[in-house]
């Protein structure tokens, strides 16, 4: 009796659906126990390989228990390779065959199965594969024996070869990141360089949120600098040393600043009003514990990989709690809108107020860009770009989080005389008729 092929069916599209909208973590070398597991089909790595590339895999400790009388067949549990175009070829035999086992497909490159173990009590396999045809592919163990649990530890190590004979343990489409990032960390650096000079020079229109500006480039920069040392030692030992913890560290810190400066901006507060309304702080309240829980979700899925068993629900959790997060923060944006066109209405202060609409409302365009461009545009790079590109989804966005900086830190940068005084007569009587025309809806 086969395992019912529509577990297996939903399994593997349960994982592509999953490897499609977020990348699993890195191929570093791994150790992994899997305990009295039942699951039809584990992932555990996706990897690009060039012609050069290998897989090292050994497996120990192994055991199967089934509920049922006859011992499970060996052969019906195994580790296989399997590319993504191949991959619908399977989803279709499972679709179409009800006693088929993946182990048995054509479109597989199988690696062994248990019928290759060392006999009890140690029942072990080691092996080293080289890969002929290069490629992205993803490592499984399937389990096609009924009613049956396995345990084991699994130690795995993708790479590719380079032209010196090192081993590259970063796959063929992120082997430039330790470049990427690094160079972009020396940007942010130069970029906070300059930000802190603005600030001396125009002393008395530095603000608070200003110094919150200049802290989340260093956050940025350290965050980024941490990205490319951890991706280096991957690179060429395939552990990252520690670095993935400060990365962890200053990924958080970034993420929690990036969002609370949007906020605050958006409100006003330090440079047109000193405090926060009721609601505003309740989006603070809102945003700050859900981007907590959001990098909790991050150090889950980069750390464990898509082995465990709940490696799905995180990402779901990750990519609701962004969602959440980028609609609150657009709250407040909107409320200093409307909040201004209100008090233009009453103050006599025209052009002053048409100054701060333009602003607020040329800001809540830059806003909504930089989030659509970072979590669709770029989601459909990843998508889309060949296995060996990857690295360009990561630079786009790189480059896309770099100009959102560079004009939010214009529009907002402390100067002596700035777009909200500097106002003659003429252009307060075309402010009034403006704001008399201009209803500046969203």
């Amino acid at each position: 009796m086969a395992k019912p092929p529509l577990l297996l069916f939903h399994a593997l599209l349960l994982l592509l659906l999953s490897l499609s909208i977020l990348s699993p973590a890195l191929a570093e070398i791994k150790t992994l126990t899997i305990a009295s597991d039942s699951r039809p089909m584990i992932l555990f790595e996706k990897f690009g390989f060039t012609v050069s590339g290998h897989v090292n895999i050994s497996a120990s400790s192994v055991s199967v228990a089934s509920s049922l009388p006859v011992a499970p067949d060996p052969s019906r549990l195994g580790f296989f390779l399997l590319s993504d175009e191949s991959l619908l070829q399977v989803l279709l035999e499972l679709q179409h065959n009800p006693h088929f086992c993946v182990l048995d497909s054509h479109y597989i490159v199988r690696l062994f199965t248990f019928r290759d173990l060392s006999p009890p009590p140690h029942a072990s396999f080691k092996g080293s594969y080289p890969v002929t045809s290069p490629n992205e592919y993803s490592l499984f163990f399937a389990n096609c024996a009924p009613e049956s649990r396995v345990s084991m530890e699994v130690h795995t190590e993708l790479f590719n070869l380079d032209l010196d004979g090192s081993r590259d343990f970063l796959s063929a489409g992120q082997t430039q990141l330790p470049s990427l990032f690094f160079l972009f960390s020396i940007v942010y650096l130069a970029f906070l360089g300059f930000w802190i000079y603005n600030c001396y020079r125009n002393k008395r229109s530095v603000h608070r949120i200003h110094l919150l500006m200049g802290g989340l480039l260093l956050m940025k920069a350290l965050n980024l600098i941490c990205a490319a040392e951890d991706k280096h030692y991957i690179k060429v030992t395939g552990t990252p040393h520690g670095w993935d913890v400060l990365f962890y560290i200053f990924q958080f810190i970034r993420v929690i600043l990036l969002f609370t400066v949007i906020v605050l901006i958006g409100t006003g507060w330090s440079f047109l009003k000193p405090f926060l309304q009721e609601r505003e702080k309740k989006v603070l309240m809102i945003v700050i514990p859900l981007q907590v829980l959001a990098n909790l979700a991050s150090v889950v899925i980069g750390e464990t990989g898509p082995f465990i068993r709940d490696w799905v629900t995180w990402n779901q959790v990750f990519l609701l709690v962004d969602i959440i997060c980028c609609c609150a923060i657009i709250f407040p944006i909107v409320w200093s809108i409307r909040s201004l066109r209100e008090t233009s209405k009453t103050d006599g202060k025209a052009a002053r107020n048409l100054a701060k609409l333009q602003l607020f409302r040329q800001f809540y365009i830059v806003v909504i860009g930089y989030l659509y461009f970072t979590r669709i545009v770029v989601f459909a790079l990843r998508t889309i770009a060949a296995y060996k590109y990857q690295w360009v989804s990561n630079a786009a966005e790189e480059m896309a989080s770099l100009a959102f900086y560079a004009v939010m830190f214009y529009m907002f940068r402390p100067v002596e005389r700035n777009e909200y005084f500097a106002i003659d007569e003429e252009e307060e009587k075309e402010a009034e008729m403006a704001l008399r025309e201009e209803e500046f809806e969203l």
